[in-house]
């Protein structure tokens, strides 16, 4: 499903830069840079030599940008946007982004499931930095980790032809190897 967008995710005619107001916006403009790396066209892409199913360094930066909106900036990763981050992962077959995507989309997927649970997290800012080291805020037991998050987290992982495994080390770190055995059965599926 293509995506369209609307005229207050463009600014200023440069379709490059996508304005965020709320999260929901935020997951479309996800969708539109989805769209724009499974086509090599679109908004997103225009201006530069972009192949179909590549994720290149500006599509890492653009995706970046949306996340760390003004106006998400202090609110978690919302559920749309963490799945919009695994379309664009599974979407993304060639990648020339120095793995600068695969860093920001574990640390959203974490964000997402940390904040869904309860738990503290930083703010975006913080937590999505690339200077940042995910296991400086990221929760390192299962306690209070909601485990319909990681089993939803453990459904959009299984069967993608492409894997993020610092995404799966962190849900394995999360469940611990016996809760990962006796509770969840469903994420052995995963390939941990």
């Amino acid at each position: 499903m293509s995506v369209s967008p609307t005229p207050a995710m463009l600014v200023a005619g440069q379709s490059e830069f996508l304005q965020v107001a709320n999260r929901d916006e935020a997951a479309r403009a996800l969708a539109v840079v989805r769209d724009g790396v499974i086509t090599g066209e679109g908004p997103t892409t225009r201006g530069r030599v972009h192949f179909s199913r590549a994720l290149d360094a500006q599509d890492a930066v653009l995706c970046a940008r949306i996340l760390t909106a003004d106006a998400v900036l202090h609110q978690p990763v919302s559920r749309a946007e963490a799945e919009a981050l695994f379309e664009i992962n599974e979407a993304g077959a060639d990648r020339s982004d120095e793995g600068r995507f695969d860093d920001l989309f574990a640390k959203a997927i974490v964000h997402h499931a940390a904040s869904a649970s309860g738990l503290p997290v930083p703010s975006r800012a913080i937590a999505l930095s690339p200077g940042t080291d995910i296991e400086s805020w990221a929760p390192t037991k299962a306690i209070g980790v909601d485990t319909e998050v990681l089993e939803w987290i453990a459904s959009q992982m299984r069967g993608k032809r492409r894997s993020n495994d610092r995404l799966m080390n962190l849900v394995a770190t999360l469940v611990g190897a016996a809760t990962l055995a006796h509770s969840l059965p469903s994420i052995v599926d995963i390939g941990f």
